[in-house]
């Protein structure tokens, strides 16, 4: 290959300059373009196309401005720039900045060959953008060649959207929809989806049938996140689903070279055995580690991460905002008189049924559960019971009593190992009636008749949860309302309809909607304008973000399960909750004793603990024998209150005292899982200097502001942000912006941001694209349109006392990095700001900190045009030997400032893997591709005074 052709050369091609990657031939160019990112990389075959050496320019004396259009086009540099140099591959293409705790997960798995990691943080503290970030940085060095996330077909969409709208990761949907769309661009029929995607997200419960299980082991990425790893895990008594979901994971963990990062906010549900599991699937020799042991808890320590948001708070000294304050409370009902007649005919006729056991002991468990779920149906809602009253039950499906309360336990009882997630809010049923026995047919029939008659204004409960969305809507919170059941929901949002009236729009969303809907159903809410309320069911209650929009929950049916409660809680409790405090309400039947079993055994004992503890910790693992005991003895006894429950064995106060005792250990392990080996501070400089480099979110703003300003829009100021007029734009420019986006343009601060609006930050599309159209209208001399940003200038300012001359210059690095497979050449592009004072003959170089305070500079006053012109003029005009004297002084100086960066940047690299432990430190290299590009030429002069 000819010199001019090598690796961070320049040529032009196709009317544009690109910078020559790694891996080109003489024949064949692999191509980026200057300043551009990995997903503009283009290939050229020099026997078809014209490709030239690319001479870069000086700044001529005609592209002169004043001080605000040559700072538009530094900030224009910096945005533009994707392939920078410095040791986090990733940073610059993200459209997130991480908070320095979430950078601990990400040292520790740089840390690994392979990849190995459990990350278990609090709820609400950022897991997704902790897993996500890995992975950007993984495949972005190299480490890995694609991404699937598996997870459950709920929260497949927000993971898609979280991966390319923070981590510009573009992934396929894998789901039973999909499939078909996606294998028509397969070639052959022995190809593989998961592998002719480089990144999916995919259905867990899809891919984990035995049939499709194979193929995705087999051909899958080599990097995998599990979300909500819990649900992937067996312990025993797992059947079905869960042991499938497990066996998947558990095979994909057998391939030595498949990174695997497992995400959940719950990896100890209370069962030994299931945790073993959980991270036995990273390392089998974890599985049967002594946690008393402190080696054996640090060896752990190496591949888990478990933190509080107590511990996070303040990290490396910046504060992390959560709400000061959850606010909980408990709203009191009575049962109507008619309500209270039907509950103490059901419990009769509950009773009744479950003692007979003339069919055998089938028959009866199979009764028992479906009476369960009746009563619960009737605590939660009149249309839940008559719904439950007239269906036939699951236990039916049963051959076993051991399989009847299997069954049983899955649907009635909130249980951490429902096998049937996407339906946890469809009514159980009643038991499924001999047709013979038409006598208690009709007896169901009547009860069914009377439910319906007291729905509505018979029902108190319903009359007190709107009581209570009022006072939250006067509070000024807007809260979400958590049903058990499809039907209560749907009762409860036409109800909250028809009283709240124009005041509050009201939506529904439950297990019906398929969940791309449920989005749907969600982001309409948060287009509206004035207050708002959701209804739901819990197939919202774990996973999904709805902190932007909603400040507080309510339950309406309480969970079965403490740990659903506070998932629910969870939604809104979270980082980037905007509101200082956010409330929970629990709706509680006074005289009911379902409820009242349920909050006292479970409920208010765990909220003691988390108050106490500042944490949740998971209810012991035999707390769901002690509900169903006690519901069983309060269907088979006389009893009027669940203290007179008579039990065998064990009892609230044993489940209290064991609950008690887990507290106790996890107050003194507060640091088992705590990383003492990541010092994030070796790498915090390196962290500021890329921040720095990359421009800050008000240097952002303030760009795109006077971009457009410039270019002929009109902006308007918004509590968000601003709105842009996009209409009076250069057509170059307009016809860059993503497609469908409104007019005008909404430009935010903050995320989340609605769909085709613009989020100020240097990776949105919108954003980007002004940078670059700035960019390439300010280095092209051939553009025609506005230029909004200059070349050179010379202004007098007061920040000077003798003539200083700032220089903007783009420096081009070989870099070679060890890897996986061998050394990884790559090509980035870094740019910097320079200045000396004097003139060419006595150039006296200004430190680092100079710079910076000269590159905010004020104009003191105007300087004449023509004198401009001439002063830059004998700066740059080329003399008889065709190079300018500038030009012949600053070569040597720019080179050797090259080449400084390049030891520079080798010396970060090699400083953040000598922290994070990772191999190959000797063998990272830097060297610097000259002639470093000079983009700009600022002079800065004395002030006049007078």
């Amino acid at each position: 290959m000819t010199a001019v052709f090598t690796p961070g050369s320049l040529v032009s091609a196709r009317n544009r300059d690109w910078v020559v990657l790694s891996g080109s031939t003489d024949d064949f160019l692999i191509v980026r373009p200057l300043g551009g990112g990995d997903d503009e990389i283009a290939a050229i075959l020099t026997g078809i196309e014209p490709v030239e050496q690319a001479a870069f320019a000086p700044p001529r004396p005609d592209d002169a401005g004043n001080s605000a259009r040559a700072g538009l086009l530094r900030t224009a540099l910096r945005i533009g720039f994707r392939a920078t140099a410095g040791p986090f591959r990733s940073m610059a293409g993200l459209a997130v900045e991480p908070r320095p705790y979430q950078l601990v997960p990400l040292l520790m798995a740089l840390r690994q060959e392979t990849v190995r990691l459990l990350i278990a943080d609090d709820v609400g503290i950022g897991k997704t953008i902790e897993a996500s970030l890995i992975a950007a940085e993984l495949l972005a060095q190299g480490s890995a060649t694609g991404l699937t996330v598996l997870c459950s077909p709920a929260l497949a969409e927000q993971w898609q959207d979280e991966l390319r709208d923070k981590f510009r990761i573009d992934a396929e949907l894998v789901l039973p929809s999909t499939v078909k769309r996606l294998q028509k661009n397969l070639i052959g029929d022995d190809q593989s989806i998961f592998h002719y995607y480089k990144h999916t997200v995919v259905s867990t419960d899809f891919i984990k049938a035995p049939h499709r299980m194979k193929e995705f082991i087999t051909s899958c990425r080599d990097l995998v996140i599990v979300d909500e790893a819990h649900t992937c895990v067996a312990d025993g008594t797992s059947t079905g689903g869960r042991t499938q979901r497990y066996n998947l994971v558990r095979e994909l963990a057998k391939k030595r070279e498949q990174h695997l990062l497992l995400v959940t906010a719950t990896p100890h549900s209370g069962k030994e055995e299931g945790f073993r599991n959980l991270i036995g699937l990273l390392d089998p020799d974890l599985a049967g580690l002594d946690f008393d042991d402190v080696k054996d808890r640090e060896r752990l320590a190496r591949h888990m991460v478990q933190r509080r948001r107590g511990d996070i708070k303040g990290y490396l000294n910046e504060d992390t905002r959560f709400p000061s304050a959850r606010e909980t409370r408990e709203e009191r009902y009575y049962l109507s008189d008619d309500y209270r007649k039907l509950f103490r005919q059901v419990l009769a006729y509950a009773r009744e049924t479950v003692r007979d056991d003339s069919d055998g002991q089938l028959r009866q468990r199979v009764r028992y559960w479906s009476i369960l779920a009746l009563m619960r149906a009737l605590a939660s809602s009149p249309k839940a019971a008559s719904a439950t009253l007239r269906t036939r039950a699951k236990g039916m499906e049963s051959e076993t009593p051991e399989e009847a309360d299997r069954i049983g336990r899955s649907t009635v009882l909130d249980t951490d190992d429902d096998e049937a997630a996407e339906s946890i809010d469809v009514v159980p049923g009643a038991d499924d009636l001999d047709e013979s026995d038409q006598s208690e047919r009709a007896r169901l029939l009547r009860f069914a008749k009377a439910a319906d008659a007291l729905a509505g204004m018979r029902d108190a409960k319903l009359a007190k949860i709107g009581d209570v969305v009022e006072g939250l809507l006067a509070d000024g919170f807007d809260p979400i309302v958590f049903c058990r059941f499809i039907d209560t929901a749907e009762y409860v949002a036409a109800h909250l309809r028809e009283r709240l009236g124009p005041t509050a729009t009201v939506g529904c969303v439950t297990g019906t909607l398929p969940p791309s809907e449920r989005e749907g159903r969600i982001d309409e809410l948060r287009g509206v304008e004035g207050r708002h309320v959701l209804v739901a069911t819990d197939c919202l209650s774990e996973g999904v973000n709805l902190q932007d929009a909603f400040q507080a929950v309510v339950h309406y049916d309480l969970a079965w399960n403490p740990t659903r409660h506070e998932q629910r809680e969870g939604r809104v409790d979270r980082f980037g909750q905007p509101a200082d405090r956010v409330r929970a309400v629990t709706i509680l039947g006074a005289d009911n004793l379902i409820d009242e079993i349920v909050m006292r055994v479970l409920i208010r004992k765990h909220e003691e603990i988390r108050r106490s503890l500042g944490v949740s910790v998971p209810v012991p693992n035999f707390s769901n024998q002690l509900v169903e005991a006690l519901m069983e003895e309060l269907l088979t006894s006389n009893t009027e209150t669940w203290e007179q429950l008579p039990l065998d064995g064990f009892s609230a106060t044993d489940l209290h005292a064991e609950w008690e005792s887990s507290a106790e250990r996890e107050r003194r392990s507060r640091t088992k899982f705590a990383q003492a080996g990541i010092k994030p501070d070796e790498v915090a400089r390196e962290l500021a200097e890329i921040r720095s480099s990359l421009g800050t979110q008000g240097e952002i703003e303030e760009f795109v502001r006077e971009s457009l300003d410039a270019l002929g829009s009109s902006l308007v100021d918004t509590d968000f942000g601003f709105t842009a007029v996009t209409a009076t734009i250069p057509a170059g420019l307009r016809d860059a912006l993503p497609a469908g986006q409104p007019q005008p343009l909404p430009f935010h601060r903050d995320l989340p941001v609605p769909r085709r609006h613009a989020h100020l930050d240097r990776t949105d599309a919108g954003v980007a694209a002004i940078a670059r159209y700035v960019l390439d209208s300010a280095l092209d001399p051939k553009t025609s349109g506005p230029r909004p940003a200059c070349r050179c200038g010379v202004m007098r300012t007061n920040a000077v006392e003798r003539r200083t001359t700032l220089l903007l210059a783009r420096f081009r690095m070989h870099l070679t990095l060890p890897g996986r497979d061998g050394e990884r050449p790559l090509v980035a592009e870094e740019a910097r700001a320079l200045a000396f004072r004097g003139r060419q003959d006595d150039l006296d170089w200004l430190p680092p900190e100079e710079v910076e305070a000269l590159l905010s500079a004020e104009p003191s006053g105007n300087f004449a045009p023509d004198l401009a012109r001439d002063d830059l003029q004998r700066l740059l005009v080329p003399g008889a030997d065709g190079r300018s004297k500038l030009m012949a002084q600053l070569r040597p100086a720019l080179d050797a400032e090259a080449d400084a960066l390049a030891v520079r940047l080798r010396d970060s690299h090699r400083r953040v893997r000598e922290a994070t432990r990772q191999s190959g430190v000797s063998k990272v290299q830097v060297a610097a591709n000259k002639p470093a590009d000079l983009l700009g030429v600022y002079v800065y002069l004395p002030a006049v005074h007078r």
